[in-house]
């Protein structure tokens, strides 16, 4: 860290891909469990390796909403020796919404922030450092595919519209909170709608985490459009869309402008910080006790400096 600045100086990604050994009722199977443990031991020695702290280990919401989520806890934690936790989504939504507004800094006025994972949709609004409201919904773009959009490909009308109503539905409240507080910045984060935004025409990410980037309204119903007349292999070759999300881009699409119009706002500026950087920023502004009560552990003597380790769903 420069200057109060989180700078990373290396980062590393384990493709588990948990949620194609997830059954029907939630439960992860022993195989993805045992891929799991091996990233998070290969994450430790990693930071062994570059002479930082152990990992802040949280799991998002394929983990928190699983069965058997004590078990997977409790093997992560005999095969690595590292704690693992599962961070309630209102709490993903609040260090989403702080990371933002760090990023975007406080002439963005009152911000809304909207986040979509493979699992969950957060949604926060504030007018200061954290949120005054935050919530967590069911929609997450892969959750979304495997319920309405997995029977045909491309979907049908009649796959779309039930999606579509599901959205509305699920989104109703939070949307009317969003629309009376009338925010004057919006901003959506996740790797999901950073390939949307450059789908809609925003600069790719060779230029830069610096450059300006927004996702329109207008442009994301565009998007929809042609993202659900193609079929998924098809979808991968357009701008932005990559290979292992380009079979969830759809839902995510209809989420994003479903909520975009219902909330009333034709747009949002795209921000590269989410839940990640959230962590480490709450971590470094409250310190350790604020870890440890997030985390729900007992233990004090947490690493001053750390780095945080993410265990996602499906791809965000």
């Amino acid at each position: 860290m420069e200057g109060g600045v989180p700078l990373p100086v290396h980062t590393v990604k384990w493709k588990l891909r948990l949620s194609e050994h997830v059954g029907p009722d939630g439960t992860i199977a022993d195989e993805a469990v045992e891929l799991l443990v091996k990233a998070v031991a290969a994450a430790g020695a990693t930071a062994r390796t570059w002479h930082a702290a152990g990992p802040l280990a949280f799991a998002t919401a394929v983990v928190r909403s699983a069965p058997n989520r004590q078990e997977v806890l409790r093997r992560v934690a005999a095969g690595t020796g590292i704690r693992m936790c599962t961070l309630p989504g209102e709490t993903e939504a609040d260090l989403t919404f702080l990371a933002a507004r760090r990023w975007l800094g406080w002439h963005a006025g009152p911000l809304a922030v909207l986040d979509i994972g493979g699992g969950s949709l957060e949604v926060a609004f504030g007018r200061g450092r954290l949120p005054d409201f935050a919530a967590s919904l069911p929609l997450g773009a892969n959750r979304l595919t495997r319920e309405y959009l997995s029977d045909q490909d491309p979907p049908g009308s009649a796959e779309l519209k039930g999606l579509r109503r599901r959205v509305r539905h699920e989104l109703r409240d939070v949307a009317s909170r969003i629309r009376w507080e009338r925010p004057r910045t919006a901003a959506v984060s996740s790797r999901t709608f950073q390939q949307l935004a450059r789908l809609c025409g925003a600069a790719p990410g060779r230029y830069g985490p610096f450059v300006q980037r927004d996702m329109r309204c207008r442009e994301l119903r565009e998007a929809v459009r042609t993202l659900a007349a193609l079929p998924a292999a098809e979808r991968a070759q357009l701008p932005g869309i990559s290979a292992p999300r380009a079979e969830q881009s759809l839902a995510g699409a209809v989420v994003g402008h479903t909520a975009l119009k219902l909330m009333g706002l034709r747009g949002a500026v795209v921000c590269p910080w989410a839940i990640r950087e959230g962590v480490l920023l709450r971590y470094i502004e409250d310190g350790a006790d604020w870890w440890t009560e997030a985390a729900g552990t007992t233990d004090t003597a947490a690493p001053p400096a750390p780095t945080a380790l993410r265990i996602a769903g499906p791809p965000a």
